[in-house]
């Protein structure tokens, strides 16, 4: 009798680095929950963000279906990846297994997390302050990750999350650092989307930075550029951007 083949590939640094870009260079994704009462898998759509530790977030609202899901039961599953020219297919995209957890207003983590998504959906502060509206961490267990023809992959949570004794003073000056680079360093900024993401495009701002790299936005187009290694200290920062306008 033949072997069954195992069409799952062994997880490499490529298969990461792939994962984490589609899941932090998102800004929707849809969800996938399991409906209260009926228990039938239900699909929605969803703006997505990330924590500074490269957790995904969510911005939903009481009254929609998916909310009242992840009240009753926190599992869920966020789809990745959006299709281009051609075979849909074709293209890679990363199904991320999850489990929710509600940011309480009073969290002492709220407001971060809530100027870390607005900075990638300025749109949303029209409505993330409604009292029905909440943010969900949504907790990575597992993914499976499908990077084209025969590229399929298995990953566990440490595959996409940051990892980096830097993370809690990045945290401190993340807002500042990014302001300065806006007001004072646009250019450099733009040589960013240029040289990292073939970007003609002028205006471009940076509305994330964590320990793995940063988020650039310009209008309704999200980009995002990976550090080579991981920032293992705070103050390595500025050398780390300098870096990226000179990376080709």
């Amino acid at each position: 009798m033949k072997e069954p083949v195992n069409t799952i590939r062994e997880t490499d640094e490529e298969a990461r680095r792939l994962a984490r870009r589609l899941i932090r260079g998102a800004r929707f994704g849809a969800i996938g929950v399991l409906e209260p009462g009926t228990g039938f898998p239900f699909a929605s759509r969803v703006l997505t963000g990330t924590d500074i530790d490269g957790t995904p977030l969510i911005l939903v609202s009481a009254l929609s279906v998916h909310t009242g899901a992840l009240a009753a039961d926190p599992r869920a599953s966020l789809l990745f990846g959006e299709p281009g020219k051609g075979d849909p297919l074709a293209h890679p995209r990363i199904t991320v297994r999850t489990r929710a957890e509600r940011v309480a207003r009073d969290d002492p983590s709220h407001d971060r997390l809530r100027a870390r998504f607005i900075a990638r959906h300025p749109k949303a502060a029209l409505y993330a302050d409604f009292p029905d509206f909440s943010f969900f961490r949504m907790i990575p267990e597992s993914a499976s990750l499908n990077g084209g023809f025969g590229k399929a992959f298995v990953l566990a949570s440490g595959d996409l999350l940051i990892a980096s004794p830097a993370i809690p003073d990045l945290e401190k000056i993340e807002p500042d650092a990014i302001s300065h680079m806006n007001a004072d360093h646009g250019d450099a900024v733009d040589s960013y989307a240029r040289i990292h993401g073939k970007s003609k495009k002028t205006g471009w701002k940076i509305c994330g930075i964590d320990c793995a790299g940063i988020d650039l936005v310009n209008g309704d187009e999200l980009l995002r550029i990976e550090f080579d290694d991981p920032l293992m200290h705070a103050s390595g920062l500025r050398a780390k951007l300098a870096e990226l306008s000179r990376t080709l």
